[in-house]
């Protein structure tokens, strides 16, 4: 009777009902049809999902961006990317990335850094001469960066589902998340030495240019530094990292002048708006996953997977294919609730490392939310930067090859994901 299960959630999709409302319909409609599943274990796993210390992190990682934010701190990071990147053939575009990057070690959150630092980086594109449509489209793929980089709430979810640490993950992404942003450049590099973009490239800064531009962002860039050191010497957990990083960006901003009593409370209750959504979809999506892992579909897939290859290769190659086919039409979060309790037992199952996977899941939905037609990164930009969705897909169009082709390398390449964390941690 598990096929009715996922008819149901099927039929909601595509009555367009959101995913959100779709998977705890869903469950509590098969509940009440098949009675071999008990009401209140469901109820309890809800309970239990949501009672994590480590998730508490999330908040408050997503809370100290939006100060960054506020306190105009993302403006000195993209004025110290302009005066180290500026001069390069592709000019902003790399800016772009680069400031991604520096960004990255403050949200960990892709729809932060481009509705934030995205909404700088679009403003000064377009003023220096590049499309509004390549702006908007370099500044949603750059922004899959941020989750990659620690921190990451994304990594924190997998983490708590997966019951991996997350200082392993964390750590996992920095090699990685480095590769794509270099690989990113060399696609903004390509496209300007082709002519295929319009890419004005800015004056050489001095060195006292860009001694300047480093001051001014040095605070900002002490915060990945402080995060990625205590990660390291595992003098604070994640959670407190967190909390010691809020703490920063409040005393930073009010230092600076730049942060004010309206401008925290507006980052406050927009770091309450993500929040509660988040939780929401985690609270929604677990009496799903209960009754997945109740029915034993981890096992039912195992056996399923096995039956077509034994190979670990293959079956991540299949697994990826799907992971990609339903990030294009499901939220990244209810994706990751819904496939890492059935998957992971499969691939631990198959000698595939729980880290190393956990990077690959994290890059490949990362990827899903720049691909229609949900695409939320896509419908973000659309806004922050005022053009036209098709308009927008069309400029994008070139970096997805590759993207696939770096889900393919960290896929088949785990001691690149694997190796800092293994080196710092002495296995």
């Amino acid at each position: 009777m598990l096929w009715l299960l996922l008819v149901i959630l099927a039929a909601l999709v595509l009555l367009e009902m959101p995913i959100a409302f779709a998977l705890p319909a869903s469950a509590l409609a098969y509940l009440l049809i098949v009675d071999t599943v008990p009401p209140m274990l469901v109820v309890q796993r809800v309970a239990s999902g949501l009672e994590s210390y480590v998730l508490l992190a999330i908040p408050l990682f997503i809370l100290a961006g939006n100060l960054f934010n506020s306190a105009g701190i993302a403006t000195r990071i993209f004025d110290f990317a302009t005066a180290l990147v500026g001069h390069v053939r592709g000019s902003l575009g790399h800016v772009n990335i680069v400031a991604s990057v520096i960004f990255s070690g403050m949200s960990g959150v892709a729809q932060a850094d481009a509705a934030g630092l995205g909404a700088v980086e679009v403003r000064e594109m377009k003023r220096r001469g590049f499309s509004a449509e390549f702006s908007a489209a370099i500044t949603a793929v750059s922004s899959i960066i941020g989750p990659i980089i620690p921190p990451s709430g994304i990594m924190i979810i997998y983490a708590v589902l997966a019951n991996v640490s997350v200082p392993d993950l964390f750590l996992a992404g920095i090699v990685p998340g480095v590769l794509m942003s270099l690989v990113l450049m060399a696609v903004v590099y390509w496209l300007a030495s082709s002519g295929r973009i319009e890419a004005p490239v800015l004056p050489r800064q001095s060195a006292h240019g860009v001694a300047l531009a480093f001051w001014r962002a040095l605070p900002a860039l002490l915060a990945p530094v402080f995060l990625i050191g205590g990660i390291l010497t595992g003098l604070a957990t994640p959670t407190q990292l967190g909390a010691l990083t809020a703490a920063y960006a409040i005393v930073l901003g009010f230092a600076t002048r730049e942060l004010t009593l309206a401008r925290l409370w507006l980052s406050i209750r927009e770091t309450v708006a993500t929040c509660g959504v988040l939780v929401f979809i985690i609270a929604a999506a677990t009496p799903f996953s209960a009754i997945l892992a109740i029915e034993g579909v981890p096992n039912r897939l195992a056996e399923l997977l096995l039956s077509i290859s034994d190979n670990p290769l293959i079956v991540l190659l299949i697994v990826n294919v799907a992971l990609l086919i339903f990030g294009c039409v499901m939220d990244t979060t209810a994706i990751l609730l819904v496939a890492v309790p059935v998957l992971v037992p499969v691939m631990q199952l198959m000698g595939v490392d729980p880290v190393h996977f956990g990077l690959v899941m994290v890059v490949n939905l990362l990827i899903g939310t720049l691909t229609p037609p949900f695409g939320i990164l896509l419908f973000v930009m659309t806004e922050v930067a005022k053009v036209e969705y098709r308009a927008l897909l069309r400029e994008t169009m070139p970096f997805y090859i590759p993207l696939f082709l770096f889900l393919i390398i960290i896929t088949y390449w785990p001691a690149l994901s694997l190796t800092l964390p293994d080196y710092v941690f002495g296995r």
